[in-house]
């Protein structure tokens, strides 16, 4: 089991700030506004109670410092957040107007760009006390806010990569035939967790024709000997995350199997071989795609080639034809090419890679062969 990491500093979430304001200025933003969620525990390290009702918010703006609008109740919290020696707290008292505190940190005609999940009432709340403003979501207007990691980032995905590699060498030791796919799936879980994972996001176990669907949630079908069975699993460790797929079958597989999956791992090692920085990340699809379109299987795969990851398991970039955001080091996504044949079986493939200064480097590393298990 690896050590844990050092934690971030105050000096590393102002350093964020400060590149989030300035990214805003250079996009033609006046500010952007943070709500709780992935992006605000990124740029503070604040995680306000899940699903709260009260405003909590961050502002940031080019040449103004750092404030975070909290409920009164819960400054107290706020204050021990590892960015707070960063920013401004103004609380807000319950039976008082929160956007009454937040409108004047704001240009009265400013342009915004608002965290993807920013609840409509607050938004709305912040509108009704500056109606000149608008506003714009991250997603939109700083889709690489978070796309480009430091090298303390890239330590901690490759610990969740590691984690998740071990998982897989230990899951192939298992039973398979004659067990149910959720059995496997709460044992993915739990070595996810044996090797350091606080949050398991998904464990996707998909045999025989459930393998067919991407997204397969693991259910109760019973996995037999012949099937083919796509595992998909990962989570967070040490905030960050990992996600990593391969195809193992029940028994000896047929040719066809065999030769299904060859094709996948092909084109999963030319999406791989295509990452370098400079290129769009839509040549990385492309690199993939053709794999499978030249053996004649590509209307089978039903997905883009692959999504970034971070702090969240799914965030940009996205390895999709017409995305032509240049790679640029540090970034950090998956390749993750599929076969799909419905109500047969299917295959898909999946590392983590981050972006080197010539190339690129995957953060799996456990054998992408077919896998026979029991």
């Amino acid at each position: 089991m690896s050590t844990a990491p050092a934690p971030f500093t105050a000096d590393d979430y102002l350093a964020r700030m400060e590149r989030a304001a300035a990214a805003a200025a250079d996009a033609g933003l006046d500010g952007v506004l943070i709500a709780p969620g992935p992006d605000m525990v990124w740029l503070t390290g604040y995680q306000p109670p899940a699903e709260t009702e009260r405003l909590t918010m961050l502002v940031l703006a080019a040449g103004q410092d750092p404030v975070l609008v909290v409920p009164t109740l819960e400054a107290p919290d706020a204050e021990k957040a590892a960015g707070a020696p960063a920013l401004t707290l103004r609380d807000w008292t319950d039976g008082k107007d929160p956007y009454a505190v937040t409108a004047p940190l704001l240009d009265m005609d400013g342009r915004f760009g608002v965290s993807d999940n920013t609840w409509a009432l607050h938004l709305l709340g912040i509108q009704g006390q500056l109606p000149g403003t608008t506003y714009t979501p991250l997603t939109a207007s700083l889709p690489m806010l978070r796309g480009v990691k430091d090298a303390h980032e890239l330590e901690r995905l490759a610990a969740a990569g590691a984690a998740a590699d071990a998982t897989y060498e230990e899951i192939k030791k298992v039973r398979f035939a004659g067990r149910r796919e959720n059995e496997v799936a709460g044992d993915l879980a739990g070595l996810l967790r044996q090797y350091g994972h606080e949050q398991v996001d998904f464990t996707v176990v998909g045999s025989g024709p459930n393998g067919a669907n991407p997204h397969h949630e693991a259910g109760e079908r019973t996995i037999e000997h012949g099937d083919m069975i796509v595992l998909d699993f990962g989570g967070l460790m040490h905030g960050y995350g990992s996600d990593t797929s391969r195809t193992v079958h029940v028994g000896e597989p047929t040719a066809e199997e065999q030769k299904v999956h060859d094709i996948v791992r092909q084109a999963q090692e030319a999406g791989c071989a295509a990452v370098r920085p400079g290129i769009a990340c839509q040549e990385v699809d492309r690199a993939a795609r053709a794999v499978i379109d030249d053996a004649g299987y590509g209307e089978y795969f039903i997905h883009r080639t692959g999504h970034g990851i971070g702090v969240t398991t799914h965030e940009p970039p996205y390895m999709i034809e017409g995305e032509e955001q240049p790679l640029v080091p540090g970034m950090c996504f998956s390749v993750e090419p599929g076969i799909y044949l419905p109500g047969r079986f299917g295959v898909r493939i999946e590392d983590i890679v981050t972006v080197t200064e010539d190339g690129g480097r995957r953060l799996n590393t456990t054998a992408r062969e077919l896998a026979v298990v029991e």
